[in-house]
């Protein structure tokens, strides 16, 4: 499993630039974007969140868009507020959080769950 800071890197380096050309290109601290990239730094609050993405050249509502602020969600233990403002997911969620808990069953579920997504989005 991928971090954010990994991701991010990722996508910067898929941009072909280095840490310091990112930076002086964007006006960042190359100092914070290090220490995000390598986990030292918690991932940003949504708005900066948003400016990285898009000077990393993610598109908004994209699987890349999405697995950006979903892998920073996590990181900072929260559910991405996109999910929590649908009242039939917040309905579901006490199912899914039961299930997770059930040590026995608890990697088929999640497993099962994996593959339904992966099946959604390659719809």
């Amino acid at each position: 499993n991928k971090t954010f800071g990994q991701f991010f890197k990722e996508l910067r380096i898929c941009k072909g630039l280095s840490l310091r050309q990112f930076c002086l290109t964007h006006g960042f601290d190359s100092s914070n974007i290090s220490k995000i990239e390598r986990g030292v730094a918690k991932p940003p609050q949504a708005d900066k969140l948003f400016e990285y993405a898009k000077c990393l050249g993610l598109e908004k509502d994209t699987d890349e868009w999405y697995e950006f602020c979903d892998l920073a969600a996590a990181e900072k233990g929260k559910f991405p507020k996109d999910l929590l403002s649908d009242e039939e997911i917040r309905e579901r969620m006490p199912a899914l959080f039961r299930a997770m808990r059930n040590k026995k069953g608890a990697k088929e579920i999640i497993g099962k769950i994996k593959d339904v997504i992966k099946d959604a989005w390659s719809e």
